[in-house]
């Protein structure tokens, strides 16, 4: 244990408080595992939304992601660190309003985009304190040790999440039972409430970054580009994967659960090995693999029904949602992209803003328009459509410039 912490000292610059940092990523990790891992099947089967309806329901939740720029352009007086836990407090707050809404579907999407717009104030910050806590030659080791610590916590709370309902199905609890979940949404809360009182405990920054509200440079046009054909691709498996599993192969909370709980296990392992192979190798071949990969998974995750027995299938669509949780981990690559060609700290936090916002907004649309096609189409088209967007995603990242040819860019 005590040679873990030396490598992490490693990691961060002499004096960084970082121990606090991972420490509040760890709780609000658990906290959302146990969130996550219920919320698929709670909107299935206690408020009952068809796959269309999840889509608007996605709809809504991705918002935040779109808005959430202009509502920190107008915190631009606070520090990071005290932007993080007003992040924490309103995710908070919306888990918790979930056990008072009761079943309504109105009620209960209202305060999904409360926790949503949390989610989506802490998401870029913990990149941006991580590549700020960290020594300059580590920034992909950093970001990936951070990501391994939430996924951890992930597991966690999805571990506790299946063994809760394990014991629900034990004690004869009906499927559709409300209590089952809200005693998960009480213990999330609760867990955040902890985490937030962690957060407290981070030593202010003295800098303040001032935020634009869209901040976009002619340098950073690539980046842009590429977080538009992510933000669809992975809006996709985001909001109909899960319900996939649910309702076509009739997977229950606890084995959503223990999927999600294998996925951040194996996450866990590969956030830094990612974050190694981004500083070693650099971020274009990075983000050219992982999206041919996707296109694979995309084809098994649409047509297995078709060509396999449905044993088999179910297997094989849980063993591509594992592989696409790893492929996912490439995201961080274009994070240390903009911290490479950025002037200054300023230019990295307004630009990894403006890319939440432009991955959010083609995200949105996406979701209805997955839900739409779902129900018209069928899941096939649905995927083959994610797997043409991985595709395009890969042709463009061929085209980035060498770091070399980034700094003559910079110069000229």
């Amino acid at each position: 244990m005590s040679a873990f912490f030396v490598n992490l000292k490693g990691i961060y610059r002499d004096g960084a408080k970082f121990s606090r940092f991972l420490a509040t990523l760890a709780l609000s990790g658990i906290a959302y595992g146990l969130y996550k891992g219920v919320l698929d099947n709670y909107l299935a089967e206690i408020v009952h939304f068809p796959p269309f309806e999840r889509g608007i329901v996605e709809f809504f939740r991705e918002l935040p992601g779109f808005l959430v720029v202009f509502v920190l352009a107008w915190m631009y007086r606070m520090s990071e660190n005290r932007i993080f836990r007003i992040g924490i407090f309103v995710m908070m707050l919306g888990i918790a309003g979930l056990l008072i809404c009761g079943n309504g579907k109105i009620s209960v999407v209202a305060f999904i985009v409360v926790a949503s717009f949390g989610e989506h104030i802490i998401l870029p910050l913990r990149s941006t304190i991580s590549l700020d806590l960290a020594r300059k030659e580590t920034g992909g080791l950093a970001l990936g040790v951070s990501g391994a610590i939430a996924q951890f916590g992930n597991i966690m709370g999805y571990v506790v999440v299946a063994l809760m309902f394990f014991v629900f199905t034990r004690l004869n609890f009906e499927r559709a039972d409300t209590a089952r979940f809200e005693s998960v949404f009480f213990v999330s809360a609760l867990l955040m409430a902890f985490s937030l009182l962690t957060a407290f405990a981070i030593k202010e920054g003295t800098v303040k970054v001032r935020r634009r509200r869209l901040y976009f440079a002619k340098k950073f046009r690539k980046y842009y580009m590429l977080e538009v054909f992510y933000g669809a691709r992975k809006q996709v498996f985001l909001t109909f994967a899960p319900y996939v599993l649910i309702l076509r192969y009739g997977a229950d909370t606890s084995v959503i659960s223990l999927l999600f709980a294998v996925s951040a296990g194996v996450c866990t392992v590969f956030s830094a090995i990612t974050g190694r192979i981004v500083d070693r190798f650099g971020y274009k071949p990075v983000m050219v693999v992982d999206t041919l990969l996707l296109v694979v998974v995309c084809f098994f995750y649409g047509f297995s029904h078709r060509i396999f027995p449905m044993r088999a299938a179910y297997i094989v669509v849980c063993v591509n949602y594992v592989l696409d949780a790893i492929i996912s981990l490439a995201s961080m690559a274009s994070s240390v992209y903009v911290k490479d060609i950025a002037s200054n700290p300023e230019e990295v936090t307004s630009t990894l803003y403006t890319g939440v916002s432009v991955n959010h907004f083609i995200s949105i649309f996406i979701a209805l328009a997955g839900g739409w096609i779902w129900r018209e189409m069928g899941i096939e088209l649905l995927f083959s459509i994610s797997a043409f967007l991985g595709l395009l995603n890969s042709l463009y990242a061929a085209t980035i410039n060498k770091p070399s040819d980034l700094k003559k860019f910079q110069r000229a």
